[in-house]
Order: C-alpha cells, then sequence, then structure tokens
C-alpha cells in the first residue's frame, strides 16, 4: 500500500505527497472509533473499514507526487491528474509505478551534491 498525502485547507497547506509504503497484514474489519479530526462538511465521519499495517519503507524527505505525474501509467490524464485520485480512499496502481516509486525514492536519496 502507497500512502499519498494531500491537504488543502486553512494556513497548512501541503503539496501531494507519497509518505511511504506499507503491506496490509489483516483482514478488514470495523471500528467506529474515530482516528481523525472530523472535517466540517462530515462532523461525524468515522472510517469504520480498516486493516492492520506492517510498515516497509518510510520516505523521508517524502516524494514530492507531482514529480511522479509525467511517468505514472495509471495517470492517464497528465494535465487533470487529481481527477485519477480525489473522491477514492483506495485505488490499484500498476506494478510498474509502484517500482517506479521506490526508484525515485532511492535516487533522490542517493544523489551527491
Amino acid at each position: 500500500m502507497v500512502i499519498y498525502e494531500i491537504q488543502r485547507s486553512g494556513k497548512d497547506y501541503k503539496p501531494p505527497y507519497i509518505r511511504g509504503i506499507y503491506e496490509v497484514i489483516s483482514e478488514v474489519y470495523k471500528d467506529n472509533s474515530k482516528i481523525f479530526k472530523p472535517t466540517p462538511k462530515n462532523p461525524n465521519e468515522k472510517f469504520p473499514y480498516r486493516v492492520k499495517l506492517k510498515e516497509i519503507k518510510i520516505f523521508e524527505p517524502p516524494i514530492n507526487f507531482k514529480d511522479l505525474i509525467p511517468n505514472l501509467k495509471f495517470i492517464t490524464n497528465k494535465k487533470k491528474w487529481s481527477g485519477h485520485l480525489m473522491g477514492k480512499a483506495m485505488r490499484v496502481i500498476p506494478e510498474e509505478d509502484y517500482r517506479l516509486i521506490l526508484e525515485y525514492n532511492y535516487i533522490i536519496n542517493n544523489i551527491k551534491d
């Protein structure tokens, strides 16, 4: 599982990043306890369906998602790329996109000045 993050509200604007890679290590289970701060649009939102994750790789610094867009296969409309992600809690990406993310992380962390 590749974790993608973006925040576009308030003063804490963050550009889109890939934060890390995890392995799903459980079946889906239901838990109604709140885990995120609710948004004004959905103050009762709880995200009840969950899985347990095992950390594989945390990207430090996080990968700037926009740098990857030209080479990601699952993004077919490069100009309106956000439509491939917004409104989707999860989506399957091709194996070659997953490998591109790993290779990109390796390259940016091993470039010498």
